[in-house]
């Protein structure tokens, strides 16, 4: 399985945070807590790179 790094960004607010991937465009998430919303993105970006790699 190959290993790729992506940078995101965190932001908090009132209801959490919200995370997104700016390297993957519409690529965002959020959690309840700073370790969900890192969990969540790091799916997404799985979910969004096994997405275009199967169009490809």
């Amino acid at each position: 399985m190959k290993h790729l790094t992506f940078p995101i960004v965190i932001e908090a607010d009132a209801d959490g945070y919200f995370v997104s991937c700016p390297a993957l465009q519409g690529c965002y998430s959020q959690g309840d807590t700073y370790e969900e919303a890192v969990q969540n993105i790091k799916d997404a970006i799985r979910l969004h790179v096994e997405d275009r790699t199967f169009l490809s």
